[in-house]
Parts: structure tokens; sequence; C-alpha cells
């Protein structure tokens, strides 16, 4: 099994629900699901079972799932293969489902069961023929490059009001800050939000100034417990994090100062702490799914490295996940925030050159995340990767999320 989720987002940034995008069987070890994966387990939806064994609060946030069905699945037995509340669920349609009286009556049923149906990759010549469908549909996923929004609008707050438009293929931040100044779609899915930065002539904050400065003191080999205390002294959310932190480990002890919370963490535990707490900081201003993404990308990437024949790197592997964004966090080209920050040479040449063996685990979650099956699947025949260790890799990504940031 390997599974990823992809976001869909409202104009203020915000998620608002995930896509779960799953495969049961690896494509190159199996060349017959070639062009019809979906089709695998015919009455079968892999993407429920991900679903129910992680639950919505885990996967998602507690945030509505979008969960694609085919014109076999749809007529399986629905309940009895999702565990989670039916209103959490989105059955994600498509044209392989036909406007005829078999699957329209079908999906008057799992309506009445309490299922939200979003409908996609129809024509605009395919409207009135789904007129049936659509008028169950909870949201419409449209291709934003081949439609007119304004058209579209009007024809779908005419006939369909209930519907929600969702923009599809939204690739570039200027796409979606074009199609959010028209104001046409309610969500927008695609890889906009975490484009590289090409240019910036803004300055870094003063803020995100001391936190590169206690990444730059973490990171070099052997550093001082006291200077990094001094640091983290410089900021009151770090301060009270650490302390909590501390309070929980000793419980009898008393902790008399900054220092002395340091030198009961240890160097290997403050220095992974300080690595994720200063990451999560440096994406405050960024919008959620940019924390989520980066913190998710780290642990994956640790968790893969033994997969990778890398386990004695995976705290490096873990530090160029939780980096690999770094452009967007500080707002510079790639070339230049890692200027600033000290890095080991291996994540350097990953994230810059896309170089070395750091660079193929960055490349597989990169691909893994883009629910790019077929080359995921290439990249586990290649390293003799066992695909039940790289789906149990991500869902421990997953929780060790959930229980990071309990309250996303």
């Amino acid at each position: 099994m390997l599974a990823t989720l992809i976001p869909l987002f409202d104009d203020k940034m915000s998620v608002c629900a995930y896509s779960v995008f799953a495969r049961k069987e690896n494509h190159f070890l199996n060349p017959g699901f070639e062009g019809g994966a979906r089709y695998d387990g015919a009455g079968t939806i892999h993407e429920l079972e991900v679903v129910s064994n992680m639950g919505v609060a885990t996967l998602s946030g507690g945030k509505e799932v979008f969960v694609p069905v085919n014109q076999f699945s749809i007529f399986s037995e629905i309940s009895l293969q999702c565990t989670v509340p039916a209103g959490k669920v989105v059955l994600l349609m498509d044209n392989t489902i036909l406007p005829e009286e078999q699957f329209i009556r079908r999906v008057k049923e799992l309506k009445g069961q309490g299922y939200k149906l979003a409908m996609r990759k129809l024509q605009i010549t395919d409207f009135e023929p789904y007129r049936e469908i659509l008028s169950k549909c909870d949201y419409i996923l449209l291709n934003h490059a081949k439609i007119h929004i304004d058209k579209a609008r009007l024809y779908f707050n005419s006939v369909y009001p209930q519907i929600k438009l969702c923009a599809v293929n939204v690739d570039t931040q200027e796409e979606y800050d074009e199609l959010t100044k028209d104001g046409g779609y309610d969500l927008y899915e695609g890889g906009f939000f975490r484009m590289p930065v090409k240019d910036s002539e803004t300055e870094v904050s003063p803020l995100k100034v001391n936190y590169i400065e206690l990444l730059n003191v973490v990171n070099n080999p052997d550093f001082d417990l006291t200077e990094a205390a001094d640091v983290i002294g410089k900021d009151p959310a770090l301060v009270i994090s650490l302390l909590e932190i501390v309070n929980r480990m000793a419980l009898n002890s008393e902790i008399k100062s900054i220092r002395h919370a340091a030198a009961m963490m240890g160097q290997k535990e403050l220095k992974r702490w300080i690595n994720t707490a200063v990451t999560k900081e440096l994406c405050s201003d960024k919008p959620s799914e940019i924390t989520r993404l980066v913190m998710i990308r780290a642990k994956f990437a640790e968790n893969l490295a033994e997969s990778f024949e890398l386990a004695m790197m995976a705290p490096e592997l873990f530090i160029m996940g939780l980096f690999s964004a770094l452009d967007i966090m500080l707002e510079k080209p790639m070339r230049e925030a890692l200027d600033m920050v000290v890095v080991p040479k291996n994540v350097k040449a990953a994230l810059l050159e896309g170089e070395g063996d750091y660079a193929k685990v960055l490349n597989f979650i990169r691909s893994y995340e883009d629910a790019d099956w077929t080359e995921v699947s290439r990249i586990m025949v290649l390293e003799n990767m066992d695909m039940d260790k790289v789906y149990e890799a991500y869902l421990g990504a997953l929780r060790w999320y959930r229980d990071l940031i309990p309250a996303n």
C-alpha cells in the first residue's frame, strides 16, 4: 500500500480538506495494473482503508477527506470499508461514472447515507447530461485553464447553487493569486504553495535572524549548550516550549535557568528539538500547510533512511526535510537561504544541486507527495525497497506530526 494527501485551499491559503490517493500494488512489479490501477480489487477503495486505519484526526486534522471512487467501487459496501463519520468523507467521482439510471440511483443512495459527493474530469458539454448527478454533488473540480470561471459561476449558481467550485492544476503562486483575485472558485488544488522562491529583495526579519543564529549554533559539531541556551533566552516562545518539555522530563527537579533546562535535555535531544521548533517558528507567517509539509517530510525522510541504506544518516535526512522549504520560510532563493545557515554538505548538495544519496531520498519523497505512483514504484524497484515499509514510514510521519502539533 502507498498513500499520500493532497491539500485543498481556500482563498486565504487555509487548508479546508485533503484528497487521499492510494495505490495497492507496485506498478513495476505488477505491470498488468498499468492504466487500471484504480480498478485493482474492483470494489475495494484503498483510500478508505487508509482513512479508517488512521482516522481523520491523524490523517487530516479532522478536516474532510476526498476519496476517489470509480465505476466499480461506487457499488461496493462503502459503509463497511469506512469507520469514520460519513460526513467527513467526500466521495470523489469521475467521468467513468456515467449519467445512467444505475449510477444515478447509487449516487442518491450514498447521499442519503450522509456521504458528501464531488465530481471531476467533466467537460463543459457534460454538465447538462450529468444534471441529476451534479444536483447531488457538494463539489465539482474544474481545470481552471479550460474554463471561463465567470460563466461557470453564473451557470452553477443558477442550476446547482449548493455546489462548491474547486480549481485544480493550480501550479504557480501567480495562478493562485490571479484566480483568488477574480474570486470565482471556493477551493484550489495544486503545487502552488510549495513553489521555490526565484528571487527576493526582502530582508529577513530580526526575529528570524535570531532563529537562524540558533540553527547555526546547534548544527555546528559539538556545539556549546550554554551558547544555545543564551540564544534560546532571546525568544519567549522558545523558552516556554523548552521549559514545558523539560518539566515533563524531570517532574521532581526544579529548573533554575534556561541553561539548566538545556543541560537537562542534553546535546542530542536539544539539537533535534531546536531544529524542529525553530522550523515551526520560521513557518509561522506562512500557510499552515508549509509547516505540515516540512515536518512530515523531515520525519518521512528520517523513517526512510533504512530503506535507502542510509540508517546512520537518519538525523541528517531529518534536517534535509526540515530545510527543504527554507527558501519559502526566509523568502530567499534556496542558495541564498542556505548560505545563511550551517547545514551538512550532503544536505546542501541535495537541496541545491539535486546530487548525492540524500537527493535520491528527497526526489522520492516529492514524487510520493505528488502521488506519482509510477515514479515511486520505479525508485522502489531500483533501490530494492519494501512497499509496506515505505507505507509505514509515511504513516509514522503523520502520527509523529499529530503528536507534535496536536492542535493542528
